[in-house]
């Protein structure tokens, strides 16, 4: 799968500071847009997995 291009994040305000993602190679990658040389690259069941784990509020108690 050819890389595809940087996806913003509809929640970001109008300057750089937003996350962006994009699909590489059958993996997702993402990356915050005033630091896109940090990318950090993970599975799309990963990914999910970590989506439901926040909506869940399995990670409210670090905040």
């Amino acid at each position: 799968m050819p890389k595809t291009e940087w996806q913003k994040s509809s929640y970001s305000a109008a300057n750089n500071e937003c996350v962006e993602v994009r699909a590489v190679d059958g993996l997702v990658e993402l990356r915050e847009s005033d630091e896109g040389h940090v990318i950090l690259r993970t599975t799309p069941a990963a990914l999910a997995a970590l989506l439901q784990g926040i909506k869940a509020g399995e990670f409210d108690h670090h905040a």
